[in-house]
């Protein structure tokens, strides 16, 4: 770990790694920082052989999302032959940072339309090459007064043309399955680009095991409950053919999540730590990039599925130890947040959730959200209705400032978690029919609402929180269904293991109770003490026997 952190940080990270499931020959072969390990990429270009060879590198970095590195990258390429034209579209492109995000925003926008622009200056000598420039310049052309939206789409739009003419060609290939994934509407619950991304990348990744991009972007597009399956092989040989990139490492939990693999999820994550961290102290950077909250909140998500609540608060100190100086940024921002408030409501603390500090002033708008969410819920549901409405409020303000242009998923994200925590509030004024209705219409939102790659889950899902609902009320097999719908979306989760069990005991159903108590003790099997449901399990299943 870097020599600047203090022992008692030091400590804490080699007791959490004790918690992490080894990941094969990951962990039989310590990282070491070596960007020749980073997998095989053949990317032909018009340049000089030298130059050649640095930009087949420098695509390596970039398929592993590797941006502190992609600049330094296609800069050697430059140096090597100041007129290839191709190595300032990698510049274009790196600056875009992860195309699934969203299109270009902030300093990597007017960085990326500058590369961009000194690529097209330059005489590319393929039609091919020139494909390519013209769809990095759709991307940044006339960002003053073009939404990022139809940019991204006539990037993609330009893409599908040069695959039509190069159909054979993996870079080429791989790019157009890359703008199918990163404009899939995410309220498309058939994920028909998503598939017609996988049916482009599954049959070239058989012919080029060891392409970094390749496995990366069968995850990505298999990202989502119905395709997770397909993207497990991927998910399970990603980290070893890439293993000097820390996104590497982190990439396969996307998948890990999705299918209920909590020990995969948290020892991916930590090799992703471990790698970001060793990285930033060899460079000198000064505290860590955003990347490494990123992994720990997927690391505190996994935590938490397993009960392992002592090993979640201990990654949540961690992360405070090691804040990215601009916590402005989308993963600072959520992930930083996310894992503290993880704990409360997975746990179902609604004291503690009411008492999470609120967001300051100068907070992004999306860790705002999270905060009051996470105040609203546990208010309504602690008996807090003053406090409540406040927090509905902002959530309702949160709402409409984000409503505009690129802002409007997480306008709707915010929309649901005040739809729910207001149903909740509703229920403790007496109003049952209201707050039922309220918190099946956000339920039905959020399942037609994809979940944004930047979260391993939502904080609590709306179906869950319905399920609660409907449980608390007495409509015992309603809230059954509820929970197993919420585990159809997102197989493993705890809250809701217990809740469908419980619900299933409650509805008279003895025997469906008992299947489900036992799902619930077996993923709980290496939790820490004091949970009640733990107890509540036991002792239905000892009365049992």
């Amino acid at each position: 770990m870097p020599r600047r952190r203090t022992c008692s940080f030091g400590h804490a990270v080699l007791a959490l790694l004790s918690f992490a499931v080894p990941l094969g020959a990951q962990e039989n072969e310590p990282h070491r920082h070596g960007l020749d390990r980073l997998g095989r990429v053949s990317f032909p270009v018009s340049c000089t052989p030298e130059a050649q060879r640095r930009f087949d590198h420098a695509m390596a970095v970039l398929h592993s999302f590797w941006w502190e590195e992609g600049d330094t990258a296609f800069n050697a390429v430059l140096a090597a032959d100041s007129t290839c034209a191709m190595a300032h579209w990698g510049i274009a492109l790196n600056a875009w940072g992860n195309p699934f995000a969203g299109g270009p925003t902030g300093p990597g926008l007017a960085k990326g339309a500058k590369a961009a622009s000194r690529a097209a200056a330059l005489p590319a000598k393929t039609p091919r090459e020139r494909g390519f420039i013209a769809a990095i310049g759709a991307l940044y052309r006339h960002a003053e007064s073009t939404p990022n939206t139809a940019r991204l789409q006539a990037y993609a739009d330009t893409m599908a043309r040069l695959y039509r003419d190069h159909p054979r060609d993996v870079e080429v290939a791989i790019y157009h399955a890359l703008g199918l994934v990163a404009t899939a509407p995410r309220t498309d619950t058939t994920f028909a680009q998503q598939r017609r991304a996988i049916a482009i990348l599954e049959p070239l990744y058989a012919r080029h095991p060891r392409h970094p991009g390749l496995a990366h972007y069968v995850i990505h597009a298999a990202d989502s409950p119905a395709l997770a399956r397909l993207g497990l092989p991927a998910a399970r040989r990603y980290a070893r053919i890439a293993p000097a990139a820390p996104h590497a490492q982190h990439m396969p939990s996307h998948i890990f999540v999705r299918l209920g693999l909590w020990d995969e999820t948290v020892a991916s994550n930590w090799e992703s730590f471990k790698a970001g961290m060793g990285y930033a102290e060899e460079i000198g950077l000064k505290g860590a990039t955003p990347h490494e909250l990123h992994a720990l909140d997927y690391a505190v998500y996994g935590y938490l599925q397993r009960g392992q609540d002592s090993a979640a608060r201990a990654t949540v100190d961690v992360a405070r130890n090691i804040r990215p100086s601009d916590m402005r940024v989308l993963i600072s921002a959520y992930n930083g947040t996310a894992l503290e408030a993880r704990i409360p409501l997975e746990r179902g603390d609604w004291n503690a959730a009411a008492e999470l500090p609120a967001p300051a002033d100068t907070s992004p708008p999306i860790a705002a959200v999270l905060r009051r969410f996470t105040r609203a819920i546990g208010s309504a549901r602690s008996g807090r209705a003053k406090e409540g409405q406040v927090e509905l409020a902002a959530l309702d303000s949160l709402a409409k400032a984000l409503e505009p242009g690129p802002d409007a998923y997480w306008s709707r994200v915010a929309r649901i978690k005040r739809d729910a925590a207001a149903a909740w509030a509703k229920l403790a004024e007496g109003d049952t029919a209201g707050a039922l209705a309220l918190a099946h219409t956000a339920a039905e939102t959020e399942d037609v609402t994809d979940k944004h790659p930047v979260t391993p889950g939502e904080l609590v899902p709306a179906r869950e929180l319905e399920a609660d609902m409907l449980l608390a009320v007495g409509r015992h097999r309603e809230a059954r269904d509820a929970y197993r719908a919420t585990l159809a979306r997102e197989p493993g989760r705890a809250r809701s293991l217990f809740g469908a069990a419980r619900a299933a005991e409650l509805a008279g159903d003895r025997s469906g109770a008992a299947v489900d108590y036992r799902r619930f003790l077996q993923q709980m099997a290496k939790a820490a003490p004091g949970r009640p449901e733990i107890a509540a399990a036991r002792a239905f299943s000892a009365a049992s026997r």
